[in-house]
C-alpha cells in the first residue's frame, strides 16, 4: 500500500468534505454522537473517526471518494437498530450516515409504488402509504427508529412475512452507490423486467458490504378494510401445526400473521412484565392469528365462523377474538412486549434463527434443556413468527451484566443445535460480525466462496464495511 501523501491526510479530506457538503455534514471528534458508535447489539461501542451525513447520492459518492483517497474504511448507517453490528464502526473508520436522506419523493397511484430516500423511517413510510389509501406491509417493533435502507440491507422480515414475504419481495428498484463511488440508478417501477440481471438483489440482504443504498422504489398494496385477530391457547405443538394448516386453508389470502409463544414466554410477560392477556395461563402454547381483508361485513363473520369450527373440533383449548381494531392492537402488544425484555429481564442475549416449522418445538425443548444443563443458572424463553419458519429466543444468566453473559457458550449450544437440525443462524437479523463465526453452520463452503468473489469484485480495496458477514 502506498504511503498517504499530505494532500490525502484524513483531516484535510474531511475539511474538504465539510466545505463541499456543508458544515453540518461532517462531524468529528467530540461532535460525533454516541448513537453513531454502535447499533442495538450488546457489543462495546467504538467511536468512528468521523460521521459524514450527505443529503443525496452525489454526496455519498463524494464521501466515498474522500475515504478511498485516505484509505479509510467506511460503514453505511441508517437507523442503527440492527442486532449484529452490521452498521457498527470500528475505531478509525468513517461512518456514512443516511440520517439526512429522509423523505417520500413520490407515490405513483397507477403503478402502486412509492419512491423514498433510504434514511426514511419505516413508520413514516407506513403512514404515508396509509394516508394515500395504500398499505405497506413491512412491520417491525423498531418501526419508529429503523430506516428503510437498513431494512433492505438486512432483508428484514417482521410480522407479516407469511402473507407478503420478506423485504426483498417489496422492492422494485433502487439507487445504490458502489464502493468505487459509482452511482447506479435503477429506480424501476415495473413488476416485470427481465432485461438482464436483476442487480437490486445483490444489495438487498448484503448488509452494506457491496454498496450503499440511497433511494428505493417500494411496492404498495391495497389498504386493508378489515383486521381480525384472535389469541388462541392450545394444548401442544401438534395442535399449533394443525392450526397453521387450518389457517392457510380456511383463511387463504386473508391470513397475515401467525405468531407463536411458548409457556415460558407467557410466564415472563404475565408474572414479570405485568401483562394481562385475554386468555388464561396454564396452556401448552399460545398463538396470535391475524387476518386482513377488504370487506368487514363479510370478513369478520367468516373469521369468527372459522374459529368456531376449530373450537367445535376441540383444536383450541381457549380463544379470545378482538372486537375492534383497538383490541387487536392490544393483542399485538402481548407479542410486541418482547421489545421491552431489557427492562423486564435485565441483561440478556437475543437470538434469531430459522427452522423447519415441524421441528420448532423439538428445538425449543432441546435447546432450553441444553442451556440449563450446560450453563449454570441459564434461563431462556421462546417465541416467533412460526408461520414463516422464524423462531426467536432470549437467554440470560440472572445477575450478570451484559458483557459478562456467557454468550460464547450460549452460541455454541444454540447454533450447534441449529446446524444439527438443518436450520439457519439468521432468519431476519443478518450476520454482521456477531454471527460471522457461525455462517458456515447455515451456508456451504461453495456459497461462502461465491460471496467472497462478489465482495472482491465490487470492493477490491476492501474499504466498504470490511470484515462484516464473510
Amino acid at each position: 500500500m502506498n504511503a498517504i501523501t499530505p494532500s490525502e491526510r484524513p483531516e484535510d479530506l474531511l475539511a474538504g468534505l465539510r466545505h463541499s457538503l456543508g458544515p453540518q455534514a461532517v462531524l468529528v471528534g467530540a461532535e460525533v454522537p454516541a448513537r453513531n458508535c454502535n447499533d442495538w447489539s450488546a457489543s462495546l461501542p467504538q467511536t468512528p473517526l468521523a460521521v459524514i451525513r450527505p443529503t443525496d447520492a452525489a454526496g455519498v459518492s463524494e464521501a466515498i471518494a474522500a475515504c478511498r483517497k485516505a484509505r479509510l474504511p467506511f460503514v453505511p448507517q441508517g437507523g442503527l437498530t440492527g442486532l449484529c453490528r452490521g452498521a457498527a464502526p470500528e475505531a478509525g473508520w468513517v461512518a456514512i450516515s443516511l440520517e439526512r436522506m429522509v423523505g417520500i419523493e413520490e407515490i405513483d397511484r397507477a403503478s402502486a409504488t412509492m419512491t423514498v430516500k433510504a434514511g426514511t423511517p419505516l413508520e413514516t413510510i407506513q403512514k404515508a402509504a396509509d394516508e394515500a389509501g395504500f398499505f405497506f406491509p413491512l412491520d417491525l417493533g423498531s418501526r419508529g427508529s429503523c430506516a428503510i435502507g437498513g431494512n433492505l440491507s438486512t432483508n428484514a422480515g417482521g410480522n407479516r412475512v407469511i402473507r407478503y414475504g420478506m423485504t426483498r419481495e417489496l422492492v422494485l428498484g433502487l439507487e445504490v452507490v458502489l464502493p468505487d463511488g459509482t452511482v447506479m440508478t435503477s429506480l424501476n417501477k415495473l413488476m416485470k423486467n427481465n432485461a438482464g440481471y436483476d442487480l437490486k438483489h445483490l444489495f438487498i440482504g448484503s448488509e452494506g458490504t457491496l454498496g450503499i443504498i440511497t433511494r428505493v422504489v417500494l411496492r404498495l398494496f391495497p389498504k386493508p378494510r378489515s383486521t381480525m385477530a384472535a389469541l388462541c391457547a392450545l394444548n401442544d405443538y401438534a395442535a399449533v401445526v394443525t392450526l397453521l394448516d387450518a389457517a392457510r386453508s380456511g383463511l387463504g389470502p386473508l391470513l397475515s400473521a401467525f405468531e407463536v409463544m411458548w409457556p415460558d414466554y407467557w410466564e415472563v410477560i404475565t408474572a414479570r412484565a405485568g401483562v394481562r392477556p385475554p386468555v388464561a395461563p396454564g396452556h401448552g402454547l399460545y398463538v396470535l392469528v391475524e387476518a386482513q381483508g377488504t370487506d368487514e361485513s363479510l370478513d369478520a363473520p367468516r373469521f369468527e365462523a372459522w374459529l368456531e369450527g376449530l373450537m367445535e373440533r376441540g383444536l383450541l383449548a381457549d380463544a379470545a377474538v378482538a372486537q375492534s381494531l383497538a383490541q387487536a392492537q392490544k393483542f399485538w402488544a402481548v407479542r410486541d412486549i418482547c421489545s421491552e425484555f431489557g427492562q423486564v429481564l435485565g441483561p440478556h442475549i437475543s437470538y434469531d434463527i430459522g427452522l423447519a416449522v415441524a421441528r420448532m418445538d423439538e428445538f425449543a425443548t432441546r435447546c432450553k434443556a441444553a442451556l440449563a444443563t450446560g450453563i449454570a443458572g441459564c434461563e431462556s424463553v421462546y417465541y416467533g413468527h412460526i408461520g414463516d419458519g422464524n423462531l426467536h429466543l432470549v437467554a440470560w444468566v440472572t445477575g450478570l451484566a451484559v458483557e459478562r453473559q456467557p454468550k460464547e457458550a450460549m452460541d455454541e449450544i444454540i447454533y450447534g443445535l441449529v446446524r444439527e437440525m438443518g436450520g439457519s443462524v439468521s432468519a431476519e437479523h443478518g450476520i454482521g460480525t456477531l454471527k460471522k463465526k457461525w455462517l458456515g453452520h447455515a451456508r456451504s463452503e461453495a456459497e461462502i466462496a461465491l460471496m467472497r468473489t462478489l465482495k472482491a469484485a465490487l470492493d477490491p480495496a476492501g474499504l466498504l464495511n470490511p470484515g462484516k458477514v464473510i
